[in-house]
């Protein structure tokens, strides 16, 4: 796996100041995409060993709430085994930081063995394509209309994609986002 970009304090994909990985690869190739480089697999440098300690060393800082996978996209085939060791590791290391996910799939397509894998080690899943006629810039947290923030527990208990408790179905001008 490759990625395009660390960012080791953001604040636009998640509450509070986070660690985001961009990883490289996608197939989705949605119209607007703000980060079009990254759909190459090739792009950007190779994800290692070196890489993830220097992510699980940013997610040490105590002022740092959690992690965000962005793209590219992190469900492509190609990424699933290198994101899922690190899911697994950030969260032994740092069971109190969620995990934020952004991807192009939606929640009822994570079907098989590897995607319910990662899914294990995320908190909150930002599902569907952004679609650009559906965006909006009074939307928290996803670029789109159409995109959901689910509650990724909660989804795998019921069995059904389930919203993030205070999270506004349709922009921060509706009301409360939470916590």
């Amino acid at each position: 796996m490759n990625y395009a970009e660390i960012k080791n304090l953001d604040i636009a994909n998640g509450p509070g100041l986070r660690v985001s990985l961009f990883v490289s690869g996608c197939t989705h190739h949605c119209k607007g995409c703000f980060n079009p480089e990254s759909w190459n697999f090739n792009y950007g440098q190779p994800f290692t060993e070196a890489t993830q300690e220097h992510l699980l060393e940013l997610l040490e800082n105590e002022h740092i709430r959690g992690l965000s996978l962005l793209g590219g996209e992190p469900f492509e085939p190609e990424n699933r085994a290198a994101l899922t060791g690190l899911l697994k590791k950030a969260k032994e290391l740092f069971p109190e930081k969620k995990v934020w996910c952004y991807t192009g799939f939606v929640y009822e397509q994570l079907t098989d063995e590897t995607a319910a894998e990662m899914l294990k080690y995320i908190d909150v899943l930002v599902d569907g394509k952004f679609v650009e006629e559906k965006k909006s810039p009074d939307l928290i947290f996803r670029g789109s209309s159409n995109q959901r923030i689910l509650d990724v527990k909660k989804s795998l208990i019921k069995g059904e994609p389930i919203w993030l408790d205070g999270v506004w179905k349709r922009s921060m001008g509706s009301g409360n986002i939470y916590e």
